[in-house]
């Protein structure tokens, strides 16, 4: 990968008191860093820091004239060590469960601190990705000037934590762990609704259920891209998600954050529930005036923020358009 930098941590200690050398990477697209307002974009969970051009999964919100202008701004992405991208942190995925959400924040505070960088214009991500923006905004409350997480929680439920442990299950005991293990996940990240309006009990012609065949297809798709230690790391982070592990309560932890938290729930998400968002929003409003929540509507349940671009784009354009003078004010901070 042209593009993928690498910042080496020699030693690095789990919060589970375990220590190892990381070799974090990432990418930058649009404007140079420290030349413009930076963004940090955290990845999902089958996904890494290739958010734009050729494969990238966040094309249609990041580009030249569009949500995010890369014209206007510098976007930053790391990937998570042991994601499998580039085969980069094959060694630490045998203890994947050494490591937290928690782990994955530091390790990125880590890098940004030896790139030179203490100020961020946002730090957007969506599901484990945007666990990963809590848990970096409540461990530098004043980092960035914007937190954006979206279809996320600042902790993992019961459901999520019961979801991911079948899937760590099926990761560990299946003959077919990674296609098993996706189209698991599948029906999970859609809705009944969904499913009924995208196939409606119909059959291919040989008399497969067209539901069938789109979980075959999802379940080889990943197994022929995808590592089976890495879905076996990304699911151990995204269990472990928790702002407030070893810390007071969640009100206490986020009355800490400066940044503008501007929440993006999705009304049929079953993975990460709308109401867990509206009840997070509420208690902080009572704390906090720079605090918003977007709703976006669907039938397509949690993948709906890599579906509902025109909702989503709308949603994200005040943040990113903003007056002429803060931008300037912001760009002055970098080159200062």
């Amino acid at each position: 990968m042209e593009n993928l930098h690498y910042i080496n941590i020699p030693k690095y200690t789990t919060s589970t008191g375990k220590t190892t050398s990381i070799n974090l990477s990432y990418q930058t697209f649009g404007k140079n860093l420290n030349e413009a307002p930076i963004i940090m974009i955290n990845h999902a969970l089958t996904g890494n820091s290739n958010v734009i051009g050729e494969k990238g999964w966040w094309n249609d919100l990041i580009g030249k004239n569009k949500c995010i202008d890369t014209d206007t701004y510098c976007i930053l992405a790391f990937n998570i060590p042991g994601n499998g991208f580039e085969n980069i942190g094959e060694h630490l995925l045998d203890n994947y469960k050494d490591f937290t959400a928690r782990d994955i924040a530091q390790l990125f505070a880590i890098g940004l601190q030896k790139l030179g960088i203490d100020k961020l214009f946002a730090i957007i991500g969506g599901s484990v990705g945007g666990g990963i923006a809590w848990e970096l905004a409540a461990l530098k409350p004043n980092l960035a000037e914007n937190i954006i997480p979206i279809a996320t929680d600042w902790k993992s439920t019961d459901w999520l934590i019961a979801n991911c442990h079948i899937q760590d299950a099926i990761l560990n005991h299946s003959s077919q762990p990674l296609s098993d293990a996706r189209m698991h996940a599948m029906t999970l990240y859609r809705t009944p609704d969904s499913l009924k309006d995208k196939f409606n009990r119909t059959k291919t012609e040989s008399g497969l259920y067209n539901i069938e065949s789109w979980l075959n297809y999802h379940g080889d798709n990943l197994n022929n891209r995808f590592h089976l230690s890495a879905y076996k790391m990304m699911n151990q982070i995204l269990k472990t998600i928790d702002i407030t592990e070893g810390r007071d309560n969640f009100l206490d932890v986020a009355s800490k954050i400066s940044s503008n938290i501007h929440i993006v729930t999705i009304n049929s998400d079953l993975f990460f529930k709308p109401e867990e968002n509206w009840n997070s929003y509420v208690e902080l409003k009572s704390i906090k005036d720079n605090v918003y929540i977007s709703e976006i509507k669907s039938i397509h349940g949690h993948d709906a923020f890599l579906i509902e671009f025109d909702q989503l784009s709308r949603f994200l354009k005040p943040i990113f358009k903003p007056k002429v003078n803060t931008i300037s004010n912001t760009l002055r901070q970098f080159v200062a």
